[in-house]
């Protein structure tokens, strides 16, 4: 027999997973019968994985009224930007400065195994994001940050980097398309972060993150009410 704390962990991934992913919608209330039935697990590690989640910022528990879906809004993409610039660069500030050949090695290898993986894949009728390409995108965001010496930055910044992806993923346009300098981004702030640069770094990802904000916006803001933005 599986264990509930398994079973636990199980229920979290998976519905962190489809919240990120956009299948379970911003608002949508979480009744624990229908989520136990939807993903085969029972209501007592359904309630402990939502409970987590509710601290993660994904779901929120209201008061005699259950758990919903966090909602989103233009407001609060904003401030999640904002905070992660701020977090962000002081975090690859430290590791610029703290960081070892080990850190400059993960560092280069997230970066290649990024730049080899196609963004978007083609799925019968359809295209669609590639999430070996996510998962790479994260890891290499994650990698700038790892020399920083502060396992509650690095787990502040996962956070709010799993809250990004609910955005890019809330836009169908966006995920359907690829800046065309991405990747150029990407390969200067690599550059800038192993010349131990730390202010030319920390300004490039600065505006690699605020250009993804005006482009999130705008698409967002042309969705309109279909994005599922909160008004």
């Amino acid at each position: 027999m599986v264990s509930e704390p398994i079973l636990s962990d199980r229920a979290h991934d998976i519905i962190k997973e489809d919240i990120i992913a956009g299948l379970l919608e911003p608002g949508e209330k979480l009744q624990l019968d229908a989520i136990s039935e939807r993903y085969g697990i029972g209501i007592a590690p359904v309630r402990e994985a939502l409970n987590r989640l509710s601290a993660e910022g994904l779901v929120e528990r209201r008061s005699q009224r259950g758990f919903f879906v966090s909602e989103l809004s233009i407001s609060d993409l904003e401030e999640l930007v904002k905070t992660r610039i701020w977090l962000e660069t002081l975090g690859l500030r430290e590791s610029i400065a703290n960081g070892n050949q080990e850190w400059e090695d993960e560092i280069i290898l997230a970066y290649h195994r990024l730049a080899r993986t196609d963004r978007l894949e083609e799925r019968t009728n359809s295209v669609s994001v590639n999430p070996d390409w996510e998962t790479r995108h994260h890891s290499f965001h994650l990698a700038l940050l790892s020399g920083c010496g502060s396992s509650w930055l690095l787990q502040f910044c996962n956070t709010m980097m799993d809250q990004a992806v609910r955005y890019r993923n809330l836009s169908v346009n966006y995920t359907l398309e690829r800046r065309g300098d991405a990747l150029a981004e990407h390969e200067a702030i690599v550059s800038a972060t192993l010349d131990r640069d730390a202010d030319l770094a920390t300004e490039l990802l600065t505006k690699h993150y605020s250009k993804t904000l005006e482009g999130l916006k705008e698409r967002l803001r042309n969705e309109g009410p279909s994005s599922g933005l909160a008004s």
